[in-house]
């Protein structure tokens, strides 16, 4: 597709995969070097910006968020804003109020969640970037069920602001793609110190040196609670690492089973904080009846507004932090996440890489997510967890494909400010293995 053929064709794409909360109308591409889209949670200036809920619908930014800013000066088109879980509450992209994206490989299957719509782009637009933003595995997660590359940084590499957060020790803007060496040519571009983002001062420059990984890391751990068809594409892809002359070892990381319990505290802890400020008084609806008293205002809107899912983790989170039980839940979360990282540290002083499946399961069928209790859901995230709760970088690569044609992904962790040896080592899988490519009709 040109890049002309894509602003023409957005509103019927659009129609069939719902990747798009908002895209653009402007059919003219410009000086434009290249189309991107972003996330529905990084603030846009010429788009309505809605995490995905309908609380903030209307809200429109005056100011773009770094990322977006720096693809712009780059040469870069914004062409849409992509579907998405509410406020990144989800593993399926199921929990949007403006629609749920379908995925490319099969409509009657999910994305991933919750940066679904941003992958399901990456895989259905040639030669498209866009941007993802990861807290728990919501980067790697819809990579892997949509067949393309995707990678979260370190925490901090890229600037957060303009990122409408969930939760702000863990949240990580990165970039999906179905080229390889796109993340190569992009990340430089977002990455970088932002005096409004102090979490991002303290980086040391992203050197693209191309140093490879030469050894993995597999916990045992991470074979647990595999479908049958990932544990195989698994395997196959440890045999093709191993002729690419990596040295694959089995390791014990029995930190893994507990990054789980301290995410979710910590994550939902975060976000009922972060989202005590949408009561109807500054973003988004503002429809509410003023002669009622404050309490009965913002307990009448918040009901009104919110979904499901993000009322439960509000209540989660607000829970874990009051009297008597932050102690008992909050700071203990906080000591699990240093374990982890601490797990990590170990095992990466001998290894270039942490590597297991991105998911257990390939993408399920929207009639299956129906059946799934919240706990189900929460549970399938337990392989991308670890890394997002230690703030490492992160990539998803497609390796392999079930008796569906269903794609399924690895995950390769590596240590803080690493990515050089990620973003390589995206470019030499994408060399060794034959990545498929959704059969796109309009």
């Amino acid at each position: 597709m040109t890049m002309q053929t894509v602003l023409s064709d957005i509103g019927s794409i659009n129609d069939k995969y719902v990747m798009f909360n908002r895209f653009t109308e402007d059919s003219d591409p410009g000086d434009s070097k290249f189309l991107f889209s972003a996330k529905d949670n990084l603030t846009s200036k010429d788009f309505e910006t809605c995490c995905g809920s309908r609380i903030l619908e209307g809200y429109h930014p005056v100011f773009d968020a770094t990322a977006i800013a720096k693809m712009r000066n780059a040469g870069g088109k914004l062409i849409g804003k992509t579907n998405m879980d509410e406020f990144g509450f989800g593993t399926f992209s199921a929990n949007s109020g403006f629609g749920i994206p379908r995925n490319p490989f099969d409509l009657e299957r999910a994305c991933g969640g919750s940066s679904g719509g941003s992958a399901c782009a990456a895989a259905v637009i040639e030669d498209h970037v866009s941007l993802g933003v990861s807290t728990g595995g919501s980067i790697c997660c819809p990579a892997s069920f949509c067949g393309v590359y995707g990678i979260a940084p370190t925490y901090g590499r890229v600037s957060r602001y303009g990122l409408i957060d969930y939760g702000n020790s863990l949240d990580k803007i990165g970039l999906l793609s179905a080229k390889a060496s796109d993340l190569t040519r992009y990340l430089p571009v977002i990455s970088g110190r932002d005096e409004r983002d102090p979490t991002s001062c303290v980086q040391p420059e992203l050197e693209i040196k191309g140093d490879r990984i030469r050894s993995v890391a597999v916990p045992k751990e991470a074979a647990e609670g595999l479908s049958k068809d990932v544990s195989e594409a698994f395997l196959n892809s440890l045999e093709t690492l191993k002729g690419m002359g990596i040295d694959v070892e089995y390791v014990d990381m029995p930190a893994l089973k507990y990054a789980m319990p301290a995410y979710y505290v910590l994550a939902t802890s975060e976000a009922s904080t972060n989202l005590a400020r949408y009561v109807g008084m500054r973003y988004g609806h503002q429809d509410g009846d003023l002669s009622l008293k404050f309490d009965d205002y913002f307990t009448y809107f918040r009901s009104k507004y919110f979904g499901d899912e993000a009322k439960r983790r509000i209540l989660l989170g607000t829970y874990t932090r009051m009297a008597g039980f932050r102690d008992r839940y909050y700071a203990k979360a906080l000591k699990v996440r240093m374990y982890v990282i601490d797990a990590y540290k170990q095992i990466l002083k001998d290894h270039d890489a942490v590597l297991a499946p991105t998911m257990p399961f390939v993408a399920p069928r929207f009639d299956d997510i129906s059946k799934m209790t919240p706990v189900e859901s929460y549970k399938a995230d337990y392989l991308t967890v670890p890394a997002n709760l230690a703030g490492t970088p992160h990539l998803s690569v497609p390796c392999g494909y079930n008796a569906d044609g269903m794609p399924i992904g690895m995950q390769f962790v590596a240590d803080h400010w690493n990515e050089d040896r990620l973003l390589t080592m995206a470019n030499e899988w994408d060399k060794a293995f034959d990545v498929r490519k959704a059969e796109v009709s309009l």
